[in-house]
Formats: C-alpha cells, sequence, structure tokens
C-alpha cells in the first residue's frame, strides 16, 4: 500500500501576511513582508486570495508550516480576514505594539528593517 499522506511538520511553507493598507504603516507591513521574503524567511502569500476564498490559495495556506500576520494598524484587517477564512493557528505582528503609530511612521529603511527582523524572529 502506498500511502501518501503529508504532514505539515515536514516543511510546509513558512507564508506571511501582511497589510498593505493606504497608510505609510501599510506601507511598512508590506515592504516588510517582501523584504522577509527577499531575506528567505517566508513567503509572502496573497491576502485578497484569503477574502476571496481562492481554493489553491486557501489550500496552500492550510498546508503551511507556520502563518505571519502583519498588521500596520489596531484595526488588524490582515488577522480578522486569517481568522474569518478560519485560520486560527498564526503569528500576529501588530507594529502599534512596536511603537508605529497611523500617520506618524514613515516607510523608512530602518522602519521596513526594524518590522522585517521582528518577523523574521517569530518566523523562526
Amino acid at each position: 500500500m502506498n500511502d501518501k499522506k503529508s504532514c505539515v511538520c515536514t516543511g510546509g511553507p513558512k507564508l506571511i501576511f501582511a497589510c498593505s493598507g493606504a497608510a505609510d504603516v501599510g506601507e511598512i507591513s508590506d515592504r516588510a513582508a517582501r523584504k522577509l521574503t527577499a531575506d528567505g524567511a517566508g513567503k509572502m502569500f496573497c491576502l485578497a486570495g484569503i477574502g476571496g476564498r481562492i481554493e489553491p490559495i486557501m489550500q496552500t495556506t492550510k498546508n503551511a508550516s507556520r502563518i505571519l500576520a502583519i498588521d500596520g494598524c489596531p484595526l488588524n484587517c490582515v488577522k480578522s480576514c486569517l481568522e474569518l477564512a478560519g485560520f486560527k493557528k498564526f503569528l500576529h505582528l501588530q507594529l502599534a505594539d512596536m511603537g508605529f503609530e497611523k500617520g506618524k511612521s514613515p516607510a523608512t529603511p530602518e522602519n521596513v528593517a526594524k518590522v522585517a527582523s521582528k518577523g523574521a524572529e517569530l518566523l523562526a
């Protein structure tokens, strides 16, 4: 019998979902997720696909070994999207908890690096 079961513990992708909102903190979140992807810490994935319940995106997310949600502001849109789609086990990085304030946090390379560093720490 050839049983081809897969285990999430054997190397499913580490997925990163980020706020890409119009505010400065949304830009920081988005750019940090892209940096994490470029650095090999995980793979930025499509939050719109989660909201739209696109089956291949939902399935890949179900198979992820880790999921990181990066929210720019306390509205927690990324967290809410994942929860509404049925995902309960994920890491959550809230920029307000790191001292970033909407409208007062420019998307400088330093700010992006700070968030990416925290994200990498969570995904490790």
